[in-house]
């Protein structure tokens, strides 16, 4: 469905805007950056955390327990984090994907 006149003038003047704010990327780029960094850190933990309940298995069945819920809220943080970074992902793509179907619809307007 095409934009009306008005959304695709409220539209070119979001993306001015967005071209202006320098700091704009540095902000997104830092927070996907920590995203990735921390679902690193919560996939070793829900690793480490089960390889931990196998190996109390023969110790204890409650610290293997205990060990398993490690796990479990250590896979929930991943999966939170994973997630984050899908929405980013899937939100940069489709900015990108916009911004070159609309130059693309501009050249041909244009010709």
């Amino acid at each position: 469905m095409p934009l009306s006149e008005d959304e695709q003038r409220i539209l070119h003047q979001i993306e001015e805007q967005l071209q202006r704010d320098p700091g704009f990327g540095r902000t997104l780029h830092s927070a996907a950056s920590g995203n990735r960094r921390m679902l690193a850190i919560a996939m070793a933990a829900a690793i480490a955390c089960l390889v931990l309940t196998i190996a109390l298995l023969s110790v204890s069945p409650y610290l293997s327990f205990v060990a398993f819920i490690g796990a479990v809220v250590a896979s929930l943080f991943a999966e939170r984090h994973a997630r984050r970074l899908g929405e980013a992902g899937l939100s940069h793509l489709s900015e990108t994907v916009r911004g070159r179907f609309g130059q693309q619809q501009r050249s041909r307007a244009d010709d």
